[in-house]
């Protein structure tokens, strides 16, 4: 473990140069006094390194040394694939990991190559969560991932989102086949254990209350692909759930905002179509919806810049909603 942290608190100073004990200490996660007895350690291993004293002072290697061992465990090459997604690696327990990778893949490239990487990073950042939205409490992350990676079955308590007045919480036996990150939230693809017919299925890993991995291992089903099966699975998802229209007008404004207001489906059928336009400017369109309830809601948020036109029960619904807000409002 030291001779890991040593080795990282070498490529950091060659990284970065002069670093402060406690910037070396935050990075790093450990304390002053450890960075002092690292320093201690490397000067007296031969690593040409000083300290300058004063406010503008702090920990660097002699002008012109690099270090070439940057030897690269299996964890931290496995940890790289999410090297654009810090969050989500700390997460999955890689944080220290992933850094500690970064690191070392810097400090072999050449030079002019480390510098436009650095230049990338500070220039470009991935953020997953949606807007205005906290990412999910995954307390199971982990020890789902470890599943998922060593090909362990799971036992799992979890609560259902929709009961349809069945048991809230279910018991399963589960073989983890992926993980998926999808706008801040966690999902796992698993396919139940001892069914080897059976197909595939999501679980939110919220909702998984508590989890056994058993020493029971399995094989992956040969040819899975867990993008395809994700790009199909939001698909059909999507498909199933837009299966009704309604017809809206849209003033200007509504049109404006209808890409924050409206469901990305609903929005794109919205922009892409060919609709006619009244001399107000206004816009009649044709637009998929997942329900009555859900499309009221939708359109509510557009207050006065829409018109439903049809089906019947949508149109009754916001009129009933609008007497409601302005008896509310006289």
């Amino acid at each position: 473990m030291r001779a890991s942290r040593l080795l990282s608190v070498l490529l950091l100073l060659q990284n970065r140069g002069r670093l402060t004990a406690r910037e070396l200490a935050d990075e790093l996660e450990v304390s002053i006094r450890t960075i002092y007895r690292d320093m201690d350690a490397l000067s007296a291993s031969g690593v040409p390194v000083y300290a300058d004293r004063g406010p503008d002072g702090g920990y660097s290697l002699l002008d012109g040394y690099r270090t070439h061992l940057t030897g690269m465990t299996a964890e931290e090459a496995d940890a790289l694939a999410l090297s654009g997604m810090p969050e989500a690696a700390a997460e999955l327990g890689l944080g220290r990991v992933l850094v500690a990778a970064q690191l070392k893949v810097q400090a072999a490239l050449p030079t002019e190559l480390s510098d436009r990487a650095g230049r990338i990073a500070e220039r470009f950042h991935l953020d997953a969560p949606g807007w205005f939205r906290e990412a999910d409490q995954v307390p199971t992350l982990t020890g789902v991932a470890d599943a998922v990676w060593n090909q362990r079955v799971l036992r799992v308590r979890y609560r259902r989102w929709a009961t349809g007045g069945r048991e809230p919480e279910v018991e399963r036996e589960l073989e983890p086949l992926g993980l998926v990150l999808k706008a801040g939230t966690w999902y796992l693809v698993a396919s139940p254990h001892g069914e080897p017919a059976a197909s595939p299925r999501t679980y939110r890993i919220a909702r998984i209350l508590d989890l056994e991995t058993l020493d029971v291992r399995f094989e992956r089903p040969d040819g899975f692909d867990l993008w395809k099966y994700w790009h199909q699975r939001t698909q059909e998802l999507t498909d199933a759930l837009y299966q009704a229209e309604a017809t809206v007008r849209f003033s200007p404004r509504a049109l404006e905002l209808a890409p924050v207001r409206l469901s990305p489906h609903t929005a794109r059928a919205l922009a892409e179509g060919a609709w006619p336009t009244d001399d107000d400017g206004w816009v009649r369109a044709v637009i998929p919806i997942e329900s009555i309830a859900h499309a009221r809601g939708e359109l509510l948020a557009l207050g006065a810049d829409v018109e439903v036109l049809g089906p019947p029960a949508l149109r009754e619904q916001m009129i009933d909603t609008a007497r409601a807000l302005a008896a509310l409002y006289p």
